[in-house]
């Protein structure tokens, strides 16, 4: 990844596209009704950047934070949707990553029950 990419527009529209994800998830298959398997989803940046590098403290400004297991960075609730399902916040953190590969970042959503 370089360093030359404009993050705070990359930001925006995975932002934007991880919020029409899950809304449109939430409305099309659970009806907008918060129901089913509750759970957490973030999106995980693979490469490993240091937190006091430039690019770094770009995503530290943005919102990511250092995974406490993976030590890679982890932006949770993409989608910034109040719900519990999983699958919907789920839907959110894919199309986040999705913005950011197309943009050369490699990352991944990542989700768990609770």
């Amino acid at each position: 990844m370089t360093t030359t990419l404009n993050l705070t527009a990359i930001h925006a529209q995975a932002s934007q596209a991880a919020e029409t994800a899950a809304r449109e998830y939430f409305i099309n298959k659970l009806g907008g009704v918060d129901r089913f398997a509750c759970g957490f989803a973030w999106v995980r940046i693979e490469q490993n950047i240091r937190a006091n590098s430039k690019l770094g403290k770009e995503l530290l400004a943005l919102g990511f934070d250092k995974g406490y297991t993976s030590k890679r960075f982890e932006l949770w609730n993409p989608c910034r949707l109040h719900v519990q399902n999983v699958d919907t916040l789920e839907a959110g953190a894919e199309a986040y990553a999705k913005v950011l590969r197309d943009n050369g970042i490699e990352a991944y959503g990542c989700s768990r029950l609770d």
